[in-house]
């Protein structure tokens, strides 16, 4: 197959798949398992799930968002994005990580029309400039149906982060990136290796190496490249797949998806796929990006309160000689915080945290502890 393949069938459909069944432990006690972190309105201005239907605007037709969810996150889902066709909201029985969720909603996409060309996000990510963001896409869009290679967009880091991981680029151009290049103004790699979340001192190797990308779990792909993909690569779930493609709107649809989901192995499409497949591109993103996967990461993004302005409707909080603290408090309940820095204070109706900043990927900890002592009101 030539990199650059000319297009043999009409234009692909573009389809968007959200996945929103996480919990958000790292984000407790606000984010819980009956409310999780995508259902939440954390900075005032929309819940992160209708955040993210919303940045695909004009790119994506609504009919043609899917999104991969729990039964209580379907019900979440259609309060708060009321719009979005019901039949939309696929259902996963439980969870079992991004690979078998995005291999089910290929199926339905592939029922839908499988010349179509599919972008893959989570449902909690927050970006600042939409379109920056939808530029990017475009341009990814366009490697995935010239080559029907997997494409993934990958963040230029700014510090050592151990939260993420990272996909180290390729800096060896070929025709389709030059032309791709030149006609969105990105830069493209092809993508030499994937890297797990590393120590600080590995994330240091990276960051200075100048070559390593965040990896963003954003992807795209046309159906028959992730299809091809998991055929090769993950034969039983390719399988499973299409055991689910072939029942959908026959009556055995459910009861297949629920048998199916009784064997399948929790398992993530970067260790599944992405780290087998060949090829991958990388767009190099440079819009501003959070995966806001800690408090600390909305700490950053509220900055009025690190100022020592409060983010305060009701009047009720009182910050006296405190500095680079962030409050959240359940209205009409007072909090005073008085000669304390650098905190991060989140506090419900059943739960209080109280951590120190730049500690917070720690709170994951508190959540397991929970789980032990099998305290599930408070998870």
């Amino acid at each position: 197959m030539s990199e650059i393949q000319d297009q043999v069938h009409e234009k692909p459909e573009l389809f968007s798949v959200i996945m929103a069944g996480g919990v958000g432990s790292r984000l407790w006690p606000l984010s819980r398992k009956n409310h999780p972190k995508q259902f939440i309105d954390f900075l005032g201005d929309g819940t992160m799930i209708s955040k993210t239907i919303e940045r695909l605007r004009g790119l994506v037709p609504l009919e043609n968002i899917m999104v991969v969810t729990n039964k209580l996150g379907g019900d979440l889902t259609k309060e708060c994005v009321p719009d979005l066709p019901h039949e939309n909201i696929i259902v996963e029985p439980t969870g079992k990580n991004t690979a078998p969720c995005i291999a089910l909603a290929t199926a339905y996409i592939k029922k839908r029309n499988p010349n179509s060309t599919t972008i893959v996000l989570p449902a909690d990510h927050l970006i600042m400039d939409t379109v920056r963001f939808q530029d990017t896409l475009k341009a990814s869009i366009e490697i995935a149906n010239r080559s029907f290679a997997l494409v993934t967009l990958g963040i230029k880091p700014t510090r050592p982060e151990t939260g993420y991981g990272y996909i180290q680029a390729d800096d060896t151009k070929t025709d389709l990136l030059n032309t791709i290049e030149d006609m969105f103004d990105i830069r493209a790699h092809r993508v030499k290796t994937f890297a797990e979340k590393p120590d600080l001192e590995m994330a240091n190797v990276f960051l200075n190496s100048g070559d390593f990308l965040w990896n963003s779990g954003v992807f795209i792909w046309h159906n028959s490249s992730i299809t091809r993909e998991f055929e090769h690569n993950m034969p039983e779930l390719y399988k499973d797949m299409m055991a689910i493609y072939d029942s959908i709107g026959c009556s055995e649809e459910k009861e297949t998806i629920e048998k199916i989901y009784t064997w399948t192995h929790p398992i993530s499409i970067d260790y599944g796929i992405m780290e087998k497949a060949d090829p991958v591109f990388v767009i190099e993103s440079t819009f501003n990006w959070s995966d806001l996967g800690s408090w600390d990461e909305v700490a950053k993004l509220r900055r009025q309160e690190l100022n020592g302005e409060t983010q305060d409707e009701d009047g009720l909080l009182q910050m006296v000689d405190s500095h680079q603290t962030v409050v959240v408090k359940p209205e009409h309940k007072a909090v005073a915080i008085i000669g304390a820095d650098d905190l991060i204070v989140v506090d419900t109706k059943d739960a209080l945290l109280i951590c120190k900043r730049e500690h917070s990927q720690k709170v994951k900890s508190v959540v397991d502890t929970l789980k032990r002592k099998q305290q599930e009101d408070y998870i």
